[in-house]
């Protein structure tokens, strides 16, 4: 008999109301393992919290003086308002994440705070990936969305401005939640104007969590205690990697003992096999090595033929050996024959 309950969907396929895109979605389900906290989508998380400045993204004074008066982010970025659309002017002309287009800033001749990088100096060309990261924070992305950024496996510089839209603008005690599952990602973009430093994900993701220097601009200040305690789980990752390698090789030091009672095993058994009865008429093979072949036959030079000057040297030794025997036996007969004749 079929049951008269009505059907309740699992929790990780319940459906969540359309988006103010028109976009159906699915949430996580909250007791899965596999996937961070942070980056679980439900009804009631799916809107991301804001930390620091709620206008200006804590984006550096110059750098967002520049994207405001940029044209395209006037004209272009103006008439894209959704996620979508965003995503597809980074498909189209992000090249880099650096604040400024190579070579548009000069800092030549600037002394002091005017050559660095706290909003004092002289600007460039402002990129298109930082106009784009100021419109994915006005347009106030969900977790959603910016978990697709992190995942994506259809461009470098999407997971890129994902990563640095959590260090510019996500609560600084999220940040290691953010970015630890992403320290061993060996995917690897280039962040630099015009080429030349490419870097894993994962070390993007350890300079974000222990620098502020980014290229010519900087990141918002992590506080002291955060900071400690980001410090310190690095330590514990480190050891505890260090410790799995300690562990990975002592497995295989007794795998190779194993290998090696195998191998002494098989050679105990060619041992007796070849002094069995069956074997006992077979013809030997004659010794042509010397003692000193014998000794030395790890040594590459001596493998196929005996030294020629230490056979000498023995064959001399051996000759001055037996001379001497014989002169001693010689004087031994003088002296025996000496004392008979005085008796």
């Amino acid at each position: 008999m079929y049951s008269t309950k009505p059907y309740v969907a699992p929790e990780a396929l319940m459906m969540m109301a359309p988006t103010a895109e028109g976009e159906t979605f699915y949430e996580d389900d909250a007791y899965d393992t596999s996937i961070p906290d942070l980056q679980k989508v439900t009804k009631k998380n799916n809107i991301l919290p804001l930390w620091g400045n709620q206008k200006t993204m804590n984006l550096n004074g110059l750098v967002l003086e520049n994207v405001l008066q940029c044209t395209y982010y006037k004209q272009v970025l103006a008439e894209a308002n959704t996620y979508q659309q965003i995503v597809d002017e980074i498909y189209m002309h992000v090249r880099h994440l650096e604040p400024w287009e190579k070579g548009t800033r000069k800092v030549q001749g600037m002394t002091g705070m005017c050559g660095g990088v706290r909003g004092v100096g002289a600007g460039g060309v402002i990129s298109s990936a930082f106009c784009l990261l100021f419109k994915l924070f006005n347009i106030r992305i969900t977790r959603k969305q910016l978990v697709s950024m992190l995942n994506s496996n259809q461009s470098a510089y999407l997971r890129g401005l994902g990563f640095m839209y959590i260090r510019f603008c996500q609560p600084p005690s999220d940040l290691w939640a953010w970015l630890e599952p992403y320290l061993d990602d060996e995917d690897s973009v280039d962040p630099r104007s015009g080429g030349g430093d490419e870097l894993t994900f994962g070390q993007i993701c350890r300079m974000m969590l222990t620098k502020l220097d980014w290229y010519g601009t900087l990141f918002p200040r992590i506080p002291v205690p955060i900071q400690k305690d980001i410090d310190e789980k690095f330590r514990e990752r480190n050891r505890l990697m260090l410790e799995e390698q300690q562990g990975y090789e002592g497995e295989r030091t007794g795998y190779n003992a194993q290998r090696h009672a195998i191998r002494e095993m098989e050679r105990e058994h060619d041992r007796k096999r070849k002094g069995s009865p069956t074997r006992e008429g077979e013809k030997k093979k004659k010794q042509i090595r010397c003692d000193h072949h014998l000794r030395h036959h790890h040594c590459r030079k001596h493998r196929k033929e005996c030294p020629k000057r230490a056979k000498a040297a023995r064959a001399a030794a051996k000759e001055a050996e037996e001379k001497e025997k014989e002169a001693n036996g010689e004087e031994k007969k003088k002296e025996s024959g000496n004392g008979n004749n005085d008796n």
